[in-house]
C-alpha cells in the first residue's frame, strides 16, 4: 500500500517583504492631504465648536479631571517652558511620525504593514471626529493662555494659528477631537518601545506620548478629553489592522510557478 503524501500547506503572505517604497509614500502624502483637507472644510467660526467645547469642559468637570487650566498657566507663565514646548507642538507631530515609519520599512518590514495599517486606520476615524464633532480648543476658551499666540515673535507661527505666518487663514482651528498629536505620539511611542534594539530608545518611546500630551495640553491646544480620544482611536485601528493581518495571513497563496490572472483559451 502506498503512502498518503502529506497535505499542502498554504503559505502564509511573506510579511518580512517591504512594500513598494513610492505606494507608501503615496498612501502617507495623501493621508496628510486628507488631514488638511478636512481641517480646511470646517467652517471657522462654527457656532457647534463651542457648544461642543463646553460640552467636552462640562463631562471633564463632572469626572474631576478638567485640570488643563493649572497645566497651561504653568507651561505659559516663563518663556523657558512656552517657547520650547510651542515648538514641540508645531514641530514634532509632522517630523517624528515619518520617521518611525521608514525606520519600521526599513529595519522592521515584518511589523510595518500592521504598523501603518493601524496608523491610517486612527487617522481616517480622527478625520471623522474633525468633521462630525468640530471642537473649539482650550486655547479660544475663557480662563485659558494661548501659549503659542504669547510667544508667536519666538518662532515662525502666527498668533492665531500654529500655522506660518501669514497662513492662519489656511487651517480648521476647530479640530481639536480627537488629539492625533497624541494619538499619532501614542503609536511612536508604541513602535519604538516595542521594536527598538536599545533599551534607552525604548525608553524614550515610552515616554513620547507623555510629553505630548503635557504639550497639547500646556499650550491650550487640546482638553484631556481629546488626549484619551486620541489614544482610543490608536487602539482602535490597532485592532483592526491585527484582524487584517490575521486574515492576511489565512488568505491561500497561489501555487509556485503560476499566474494570477487566469490563461487565455487556446
Amino acid at each position: 500500500m502506498s503512502r498518503l503524501a502529506p497535505a499542502p500547506t498554504i503559505p502564509a503572505p511573506d510579511t518580512k517583504v517591504r512594500p513598494r517604497w513610492w505606494r507608501e509614500v503615496v498612501l502617507i502624502g495623501a493621508l496628510y492631504l486628507m488631514y488638511d483637507g478636512v481641517r480646511l472644510l470646517v467652517a471657522a467660526g462654527h457656532h457647534e465648536a463651542f457648544t461642543n467645547a463646553h460640552r467636552v469642559l462640562s463631562l471633564e468637570r463632572a469626572l474631576g479631571v478638567s485640570e488643563e487650566v493649572t497645566i497651561n498657566h504653568a507651561v505659559s507663565a516663563t518663556p523657558e517652558l512656552g517657547v520650547p514646548l510651542s515648538y514641540a507642538y508645531a514641530t514634532l507631530h509632522y517630523l517624528v511620525t515619518p520617521v518611525v515609519l521608514i525606520w519600521l520599512w526599513r529595519s522592521r518590514p515584518r511589523c510595518y504593514r500592521g504598523a501603518r495599517t493601524a496608523l491610517v486606520t486612527a487617522t481616517l476615524l480622527g478625520l471623522l471626529g474633525f468633521w462630525f464633532f468640530p471642537t473649539a480648543p482650550p486655547r479660544m476658551m475663557p480662563g485659558f493662555v494661548d501659549t503659542l499666540a504669547r510667544y508667536h515673535e519666538w518662532g515662525w507661527w502666527a498668533e492665531a494659528a500654529s500655522a506660518p505666518k501669514g497662513l492662519a487663514g489656511l487651517t480648521n482651528e476647530f479640530a481639536a477631537m480627537p488629539s492625533l498629536h497624541v494619538g499619532w505620539a501614542a503609536w511612536c511611542g508604541w513602535q519604538v518601545a516595542r521594536n527598538a534594539d536599545w533599551r534607552w530608545l525604548r525608553v524614550v518611546g515610552a515616554a513620547y506620548p507623555v510629553f505630548m500630551f503635557i504639550v497639547v495640553v500646556g499650550t491650550a491646544n487640546h482638553y484631556i478629553a481629546d488626549a484619551v480620544a486620541g489614544i482610543a482611536v490608536i487602539l482602535i485601528g490597532a485592532m483592526i489592522a491585527r484582524i487584517r493581518e490575521r486574515l492576511r495571513a489565512t488568505r491561500p497563496a497561489d501555487p509556485p510557478g503560476t499566474s494570477a490572472r487566469p490563461s487565455s483559451p487556446a
